[in-house]
């Protein structure tokens, strides 16, 4: 009996399944050189468009960043400066003010010590009653009252030396001090106008002599 006939007998199988490569380059040559759809150039204009958002973005991010930093380097700029300044001012404000505490603090000292002297020399010299001398001590008593007296004054002395307002000093040099600032408070208080007044009034007679020199002068002149 006859077989049936098969036509994948005479199929070469082997050139259908493997096509040739230089078709496939051409294809791609092909897909290459043609001319971009619509939907293609929306789409990477859409693309862009995102690529260039997101580097917006980026940027902002980056100056924000960048402002900061900024910021933080002023800050610590300004950290190091005030530290700086305020470390040299305190340490001179607190020497000064050592210096001045340890001075005032002595010559608070010294002034205790001189009230207490005055009082004593002060007790002493009331102390002294002069109607209570007899002829046969009153040598001896006057001397004692005189030396007392001395010691009082020798007090005294050494304490206007060392305090000066025991000497009116403070209290006289403010009086001086406005006297000498009146005259220049009143003519700082004039305007231009009277000022031009005072100096006419205080020059005029200079003028009147100049003009009758002048007069005189003209007069000679005329006669040669």
């Amino acid at each position: 009996m006859a077989s049936q006939y098969d036509a994948t007998e005479f199929v070469d199988t082997e050139t259908h399944q493997h096509k040739s490569p230089y078709a496939t380059a051409a294809t791609l040559a092909g897909a290459m050189q043609r001319a971009p759809t619509r939907e293609e150039v929306d789409m990477k204009v859409t693309e862009a468009q995102q690529k260039l958002a997101e580097l917006k973005r980026a940027q902002e991010e980056l100056e924000r960043e960048r402002a900061a930093l900024e910021e933080l380097r002023r800050r610590q700029a300004e950290f190091q400066t005030g530290r700086q300044e305020m470390v040299h001012h305190l340490t001179r404000g607190l020497g000064l003010l050592e210096e001045a505490e340890f001075t005032a603090r002595r010559d608070a000292e010294q002034m205790a010590k001189t009230i207490s002297d005055f009082r004593e020399a002060l007790v002493k010299v009331e102390s002294i009653h002069e109607e209570a001398w007899n002829k046969e001590s009153f040598n001896v008593e006057l001397t004692r009252a005189l030396t007392a007296i001395e010691n009082a004054r020798m007090e005294w002395n050494s304490a206007r030396l060392k305090f000066p307002v025991l000497s009116g000093k403070l209290a006289e040099t403010a009086p001086e001090n406005e006297a000498t600032q009146k005259p220049t408070s009143l003519l700082a208080q004039q305007d231009f106008a009277s000022l031009c007044k005072l100096g006419l009034a205080l020059t005029w007679p200079l003028a009147v002599v100049a003009t009758l020199a002048l007069g005189v002068l003209v007069t000679l002149l005329l006669l040669r």
